[in-house]
């Protein structure tokens, strides 16, 4: 492995963490880092003073202008926005530090990213720079060529969004996988009364479908609602199957429980493809938010344990 290539591939996952919590979809990631590679093939990394602080420099001022080219996709995108799952795994020697592993675990699940979302797009690089990788502010101010006294106002402002609208989240990952066994457990059975007790009485569930699979396009609220919706998508009803391109009669369905944003998921899959990504939200021992993703264009990270992955 040449010099720069080693460079690279030791910085990459810093690069794709920082890319995909700014732009919270997988594939606008792994195109902003490969653009980073690009660039950073025409360069001789002997005149790089730090390569490091290239890298990121590349990746986050690419990552911002992206996201303000996707803004307007998303402004017409068809009923609810959630962002892209993705696999998740501790790094290989794991975060010493457990506070430091929770904020990294948060900064990645879904109901945070998509407060992220109501960001701008510098606000969301300076909170992802600052609060999840713990940057200085003159770093941050280099990396997005802004004054320090700029960046920290960005900061401020990023920070009291974030903390007004931070969802209740359960950071014992225990508690939540047992939960999410249950609650798993409950709807295979197919008892409505044994889902609503899983449920708080504010639940809120979110259906992220893009228009191209049977979904409510509207955020639905209320125990019985909930369950009710989530039992008909787990018994995998005829007209939901049709929408994503599944035959029912000859292909092979199976439900899975995976390890995506920092949490356990639920997958229903189709002869091995996903169709159906399902993540809980949980606080204080009940569900309060149901994550559905059914946008077949955004379960290729979750296709298999050996695409992209995000180490924590």
């Amino acid at each position: 492995m040449e010099v720069g290539e080693g460079a690279f591939a030791e910085h990459r996952e810093l690069l794709f963490g920082v890319a995909y919590r700014v732009l919270g979809r997988v594939v606008d990631a792994e195109d902003v880092v490969q653009e980073c590679w690009l660039r950073w093939a025409k360069v001789d990394p002997a005149e790089v003073g730090d390569a490091r602080a290239f890298l990121l420099t590349v990746v986050t001022r690419l990552s911002v202008d992206r996201l303000r080219r996707v803004r307007a996709r998303r402004e017409s995108y068809v009923g609810e926005w959630l962002p892209e799952p993705v696999p998740t795994i501790a790094g290989p020697d794991g975060l010493t530090d457990p506070a430091e592993y929770v904020v990294r675990a948060e900064s990645v699940s879904l109901a945070l990213l998509v407060v992220l979302e109501s960001l701008s797009p510098l606000e969301r690089a300076v909170f992802v720079l600052r609060e999840v990788f713990a940057f200085g502010y003159p770093e941050i101010a280099r990396l997005l060529d802004r004054r320090e006294a700029a960046v920290r106002q960005l900061a401020v402002r990023a920070r009291a969004h974030v903390r007004e609208r931070r969802p209740r989240f359960e950071v014992d990952p225990l508690v939540w996988r047992r939960l999410t066994d249950r609650f798993a457990a409950a709807c295979l059975e197919g008892r409505i009364e044994g889902v609503m007790e899983l449920l708080a009485p504010d639940v809120r569930l979110v259906a992220d479908s893009g228009g191209n699979a049977v979904a409510p396009r509207r955020v639905i609220v209320g125990p019985e609602p909930v369950a009710r919706f989530v039992l008909q998508v787990m018994r995998l009803r005829k007209p939901f199957l049709s929408s994503v391109g599944v035959d029912g009669d000859t292909q092979t369905v199976e439900y899975r429980l995976v390890e995506a944003n920092a949490g356990p998921a639920l997958q229903v899959t189709a002869d091995g493809r996903p169709i159906v990504h399902f993540q809980l939200q949980v606080a204080d021992g009940r569900v309060v938010a149901c994550h559905l993703v059914v946008n077949p264009e955004k379960l290729g990270a979750v296709m298999s344990q050996d695409g992209a992955v995000l180490r924590l």
